[in-house]
């Protein structure tokens, strides 16, 4: 089974874009390290995460880095870098309308693909501070309800993943999690590996 991660920087974390065996050191190496390990030799992991990319990127992609790849199974942590710092509703309309049609096509392309989508994520970060932070948080809350509302409509996989970066706050500072509020240190990819594999568990029943 070929597994795809799909998204921006919290996906690409460092992977090759020469040697697909090379899944960066993030949430997806995590998840590759412990599936591998229970499940030998059954999966194949890709990782096309482009650090910097919005779901229009994404969507530009999709034939070259999703179709091209042809996997059985995709996820997809896209967001944080969709107008982040306006509250501007056009832009959060758009962002839903891309990642639909987004979805609606892969799914023409190849209607047996299995795929988790990832909600975005925000902390109040040495870059992400005060009205920057709530302008920030209230765009990436409206996108998460987005992406909910898109796992919805195709019968799709949704991981949460704000809450539990919330909760985090409460056993160490923010610092602790994220190198400026946005991008995960190793504890805070090891808590999105933890809710990745536990949907991906349940998806195929393990």
């Amino acid at each position: 089974m070929k597994i795809l991660f799909q998204g921006d920087s919290i996906t690409s974390s460092g992977r090759s874009r020469e040697d697909d065996n090379n899944v960066g050191w993030g949430y997806t190496n995590l998840v590759k390290s412990r599936l591998s390990l229970d499940y030998p030799q059954k999966f194949e992991f890709v990782n096309r995460g482009i650090a910097g990319n919005t779901v229009a990127d994404l969507y530009a992609r999709k034939v070259r880095d999703i179709i091209g790849v042809d996997p059985d199974f995709m996820s997809i942590l896209i967001g944080t870098n969709d107008y982040p710092w306006s509250p501007n509703a056009k832009f959060q309309n758009r962002f839903e309308k891309v990642y639909n049609m987004l979805i609606e096509e892969v799914l023409e392309d190849r209607p047996n693909i299995k795929i988790m989508l990832m909600e975005p994520f925000v902390l109040p970060g040495s870059a992400v501070q005060g009205e920057a932070y709530t302008v920030r948080r209230k765009g990436t809350e409206d996108r998460s309800m987005a992406v909910q509302r898109i796992a919805e409509k195709f019968g799709l996989d949704f991981v949460p993943l704000q809450y539990l970066m919330d909760e985090a706050l409460e056993k160490a500072p923010v610092d602790y999690w994220t190198t400026e509020g946005v991008h995960p240190t190793p504890p805070a990819f090891q808590i999105i590996a933890d809710e990745w594999i536990k949907a991906f568990k349940k998806i195929y029943e393990l």
